[in-house]
């Protein structure tokens, strides 16, 4: 099953208050390893970035403001994320600002039921303890030493290893119906060799009773 991981940056918190994204990262997952397709891209806003989100991400206007609009990757990216699970820490924040996004030129919003939110997962899954990315790496012992900033590749390859142990999905299955006449074939064998019961001889018994006498006669006058 394909799914993508998706994590935006934005000139702020708050899309009432007219924050626009600067950032999109998404990497795909093929039962639950990466596929090496990636889609990143850095937006112009069209707008100041915050002082606050400019401290997250260190995107500066300056930086922003000869990169794409969002009406000019909105095909590739939705082609990228089509008919894929998406998979999200905080989604309500990130599809709120695409969907925002998408609604200005006019495009069909994200289906949330298409959505996993990691932040849930862990929330459910860890009651009262820290449910952050940073928290979520110290938990399940993911170096996340690159993260001095909040960028959306970086963020989206740590969120993946993440995601993987959420569903306790330590390694990716393994399909071992290519070994089932293997296995099969083994199976007979060890079962035709448990079915085969071999009696001791007439000799063997007598040897071992005369073992027997000689030991518990040591055993009881010592």
């Amino acid at each position: 099953m394909k799914e993508v991981v998706l994590d935006t940056e934005t000139t702020g918190l708050l899309v009432k208050d007219g924050h626009r994204i600067v950032e999109i990262g998404c990497i795909e997952l093929n039962d639950l390893v990466p596929t090496k397709k990636v889609f990143h891209c850095y937006l112009n806003p069209e707008r100041k970035v915050s002082d606050k989100a400019f401290e997250v991400h260190g995107y500066s206007d300056e930086f922003l403001s000869d990169k794409k609009k969002f009406f000019e990757i909105a095909d590739e990216f939705l082609e990228f994320i089509s008919d894929k699970k998406i998979i999200i820490h905080n989604a309500e924040f990130d599809i709120g600002h695409l969907n925002n996004e998408l609604t200005i030129i006019g495009k069909n919003k994200i289906n949330k039921s298409n959505v996993v939110d990691t932040l849930e997962l862990a929330r459910n899954k860890f009651p009262g303890s820290g449910i952050s990315l940073d928290a979520l790496c110290k938990r399940f012992r993911i170096d996340n030493s690159r993260r001095k900033k909040h960028t959306a590749l970086i963020d989206c390859e740590l969120l993946s290893k993440v995601y993987i142990n959420l569903i306790d999905q330590k390694e990716p299955k393994l399909n071992l119906n290519n070994d089932i006449s293997v296995n099969k074939n083994f199976e007979e064998k060890n079962l035709n060799y448990n079915k085969k019961i071999i009696l001791p001889t007439a000799e063997e018994i007598n040897d071992h009773n005369e073992f027997l006498k000689k030991n518990l006669k040591k055993n009881f006058f010592n």
